[in-house]
């Protein structure tokens, strides 16, 4: 009886053993699984921003093409990016592309060269001198530059310089207002005990004020950047020869369609990647910004 019970006890513990090496492998299993599908929700949040932009493409593809939507006044992807084939083929798209950007480098460049410092004179060592000038700046800022173009145009001409004057003065503002704003913001504790500590102007300004406005600096430029290309091609349909804007202009004028939106595409490409570019650079610049991720 003792030999039968102990055969059925070794039975037990045999199936036992069994039924843990099963287990074994099922997890051995279920771990590539999991490895698999931890891959693909990383990449679905990844991809999560660019589905509505695929999606609106594929829509707009297959609309006109199904005659939903006027293929005369809505031309699919695929037209546009033949259109943008030819242009780039006769070596033209390049030209319009690279004198606007030319000319928005330029403006932006004096901007920041003009705006930055004189920030930082009225923000950090007159800051009287800015609450009395506060009023009288905030009022040219809310000037459009747009609606000055006629006078750019009396006083420079047609030429580049009235282009480059709506630049300059749509970027200045912001990037002027900015720097003010964030050398006021730097904590008034840093600058005592710099000073304490014996630290002249300009070691206060390279230690402290700067790296503490730096942040704002930036808002200040991607705002100054958006704004003056928005102005320059709306200033490149009056008075120009090249650049995207003209290319808007004279595809209008033309009734080419697919070239309007080629223009109006390239427009937004270049727009956005100037953004992805400055928030970049911020993030490299400023590593001791801190962010909040809500989860």
């Amino acid at each position: 009886m003792s030999d039968v019970q102990t055969s059925r006890g070794d039975v037990l513990i045999f199936e036992r053993k069994d039924a843990g090496a099963g287990k074994a492998q099922a997890g051995s299993g279920a771990k590539p699984r999991r490895r698999l599908l931890c891959a693909l929700s990383a990449v679905n949040g990844r991809l999560l921003d660019w589905y509505g932009l695929l999606t609106l493409a594929i829509l707009w593809e297959v609309g006109p093409r199904r005659g939903w939507i006027d293929i005369q006044f809505f031309p699919p992807p695929s037209a546009i990016i033949a259109e943008g084939g030819k242009l780039a083929e006769k070596g033209e798209l390049l030209v319009h592309i690279v004198a606007s950007l030319e000319r928005t480098f330029l403006g932006l460049g004096v901007a920041f060269a003009v705006g930055i410092p004189l920030g930082f004179i009225l923000g950090g060592w007159f800051p009287r001198l800015t609450r009395f000038l506060q009023p009288l700046l905030r009022l040219f800022g809310q000037i459009n530059a747009f609606s000055l173009f006629p006078l750019f145009v009396l006083f420079f001409g047609i030429g580049e310089l009235a282009k480059f004057a709506i630049i300059f003065w749509s970027s200045l503002w912001p990037i002027l207002f900015t720097t003010i704003a964030g050398v006021q913001e730097v904590d008034p504790l840093y600058v005592k005990v710099a000073r304490s500590m014996g630290a002249g102007r300009l070691r206060l300004f390279a230690r402290v004020l700067f790296p503490g406005a730096l942040a704002s600096i930036f808002t200040g430029i991607r705002l100054g950047t958006t704004m003056a290309f928005l102005m320059l091609i709306a200033a490149e349909m009056i008075g120009a020869t090249a650049g995207l804007g003209w290319l808007v202009l004279n595809s209008s004028q033309n009734y080419v369609i697919p070239r309007l939106y080629l223009a109006a595409v390239i427009i937004a490409i270049i727009g956005t990647g100037m953004n992805f570019f400055l928030l970049t650079l911020e993030g490299w610049v400023i590593r001791w910004k801190e962010t909040v991720e809500v989860q």
